[in-house]
């Protein structure tokens, strides 16, 4: 049984989608209302509004009730309020359970990334795994063409990962830097919102190439001084989510840099990312 914790549009579209690839799954949320519309609705209006559930696809706000017998568990929670929920999960998480971490950022103050919050709050001997890549929900959700990649440092997490996430829509590649996906994931958002100004100001397609390249063999000096594999970041988790991120329509940071170049203002909660849900422009 395959548990996803955070009932956002990723949360909810690797939901749907392991259920269509034939795998019993729960739906996890921390918010009661919103998780009691999912149940009525068989939709996340929010975050999904044009996808429905598939009737075995479970919901619940009960974390006790999502995580009995889950082998794997994924973890689809903002990285700013990944450690709370982890806290809570640890003592109902099974032994042998398998983790993967599907979101992209870094711990606010602390600077962690997701797989070390997810080892300090369930064990060094955690088993864990991050996924990542250019993904839209909302196109992985109507199943089309998807490739990510899982990285551990544990081999048959990866197989089984991708043994049980793959669809003809959706593939999944398998590396150990998970130093280089996780630094790649965070980073090219502060790119994108760049890239979104750049746009906004109208300063043309000549400039928008510089700041992705150049931004990219940033993000690849960084990821690399921190240990990661320099390869990593011309793939799928660089490169390739780099671009999306900054071209996409679909980009909430991209967006976020066009309303900037604009004169409108952001305002955020405490703790809360620039392109997060509640914040206002």
């Amino acid at each position: 049984m395959i548990t996803v914790l955070g009932a956002g549009g990723w949360g909810t579209a690797l939901a749907v989608h392991l259920v269509r690839t034939g795998h019993d799954a729960w739906l996890w949320g921390r918010d009661a209302a919103l998780i009691a519309e999912l149940s009525a609705r068989r939709a996340n209006a929010v975050y999904l509004p044009d996808i429905t559930f598939p009737p075995k696809l479970k919901v619940t706000a009960d974390l006790m009730e999502a995580l009995r017998n889950a082998e794997v568990i994924v973890v689809a929670v903002p990285s700013h309020g990944m450690r709370d929920v982890l806290r809570r999960a640890a003592p109902l998480v099974q032994r042998d359970a398998m983790v993967v971490s599907a979101a992209k950022g870094l711990e606010r103050d602390s600077l962690f990334r997701p797989s070390e919050i997810v080892q300090q709050e369930l064990g060094r001997d955690a088993r864990v795994g991050v996924l990542s890549g250019p993904s839209f929900a909302s196109e992985m959700a109507r199943e089309l063409p998807t490739a990510v990649c899982i990285a551990s440092t544990d081999s048959r997490l990866v197989d089984k990962v991708q043994a049980d996430f793959r669809a003809p829509y959706f593939r999944l590649y398998g590396t150990t830097d998970v130093i280089g996906v996780e630094i790649g994931g965070a980073l090219k958002n502060v790119i994108a919102i760049a890239a979104g100004v750049g746009e906004g100001l109208g300063l043309g397609h000549n400039a928008q190439a510089g700041l992705i390249t150049r931004g990219l063999a940033e993000i690849a000096r960084l990821a690399c001084a921190a240990g990661a594999q320099r390869d990593t970041l011309a793939g799928l988790t660089g490169l390739g989510d780099l671009v999306l991120t900054c071209t996409g329509d679909l980009s909430r940071n991209r967006h976020v840099g066009l309303e900037l170049a604009r004169g409108r203002r952001v305002d955020c909660d405490s703790g809360a990312r620039m392109h997060a849900r509640r914040c206002t422009i």
